[in-house]
């Protein structure tokens, strides 16, 4: 089955909001982070650096989840399950942090740029609660 944004979320992708980002530890513990995101109608996009822990999980576990909450409804969100596709650097400047800096409205300097990666995801499945429904769609693989 296709993975489908349902209509009735999408706002919250396009939306310069925090994303709830969980990730599994190689202990198999579940840690969770506060993230900026990109959405580009295909994949999720966040910025990381190659020297800390949640980086380290998604090397050794690539299944994340993420959710979203309308800051305009607490009980309307929208949770995002797939998979790493690709971590690559970001340039010498850091231009994608940069770029998500200044959709949050918060930029400032970037001493980590030389460890900066940009992690993409690609949704496997999107469940959508709240506006008076509940919504799911895609499949999990494995």
């Amino acid at each position: 089955m296709p993975t489908t944004l349902p209509a009735s979320h999408a706002d919250l992708l396009g939306r310069p909001l925090f994303a709830h980002l969980a990730t599994i530890r190689p202990d198999g513990a579940p840690q969770s982070s506060v993230m900026w995101f990109d959405w580009d109608g295909e994949l999720v996009r966040f910025t990381h650096t190659s020297t800390r822990q949640k980086f380290r999980n998604l090397e050794h576990e690539p299944r994340v989840a993420l959710s979203i909450a309308d800051p305009d409804d607490g009980y309307r969100y929208l949770e995002l399950r797939g998979r790493v596709e690709s971590i690559t650097p970001d340039d010498a400047e850091a231009s994608f942090y940069r770029s998500l800096q200044e959709r949050y409205g918060n930029v400032y300097p970037i001493p980590d740029a030389d460890v900066r990666v940009i992690v993409a995801v690609r949704p496997e499945r999107f469940v959508a609660v709240g506006g008076g429904s509940v919504e799911a769609s895609g499949t999990l693989a494995g």
